[in-house]
């Protein structure tokens, strides 16, 4: 059994737009909990048992999975006929590690210390920046349309997450700009904004 802890509008909408695109929507009970917000609004969840009371949080036969790139790791693995992984054994895989854990390790800590103005030799040192994050990407999207090759995988899902939130952090490099309107463009781009009204509404 698959259980999903999810909070519409969060971090873990990413997670329900990837098993929307695994087509596994049927597979995996989907529970949605309040967390709290950035704003003061919300709160922990009891019903939550998520150990920080955060999302996303999966469930399977009991055991616990959390942190996004490692739930999506999961999940393709799990699921590796629909190709929005790469298994083990697959000449790509160590990317597809590298790209998950990248976004974990580099890109949400720069953009959120970006966002919020913080600067400090010790942060750039350890992180790098907004400059040298727009490089690395650049340097693979001048070379593949996907940070994979010709096809979407659930490391671009990750990666672009944080600039759907804070636009005004995308890099303005045309190459990263065009990736991001690909990586839009799938159905499940309106599916999930269809999916957290509801959730929202009900």
């Amino acid at each position: 059994m698959l259980t999903l802890y999810h909070a519409p509008n969060s971090r873990s909408s990413r997670i329900v737009r990837l098993i929307m695109e695994l087509g596994i929507l049927d597979q995996i009970d989907i529970r949605v909990v309040s967390v709290a917000r950035n704003d003061g609004s919300g709160g922990a969840d009891p019903a939550n048992p998520h150990p920080e009371s955060k999302v996303p949080l999966l469930v399977h036969d009991g055991v616990e999975i959390w942190e996004s790139n490692a739930i999506m790791l999961y999940l393709t693995d799990m699921f590796p006929e629909t190709g929005f992984g790469r298994s083990i054994g697959h000449p790509d895989r160590g990317s597809y590690l590298s790209w998950l854990a990248w976004y974990g390790n580099v890109v949400e800590p720069v953009l959120v210390c970006e966002a919020a103005g913080l600067s400090h030799p010790f942060l750039d040192s350890t992180f790098r920046g907004v400059p040298e994050l727009a490089a690395r990407l650049k340097a693979q999207l001048e070379k593949t349309p996907f940070l994979l090759g010709d096809r979407i995988s659930a490391a671009d899902l990750l990666v672009t997450s944080p600039f759907l939130w804070m636009p005004q952090v995308i890099p303005d490099v045309q190459v990263i700009r065009d990736w991001i309107a690909r990586c839009q463009a799938c159905q499940s781009v309106q599916a999930i904004a269809d999916f957290d009204q509801a959730a929202l509404s009900a």
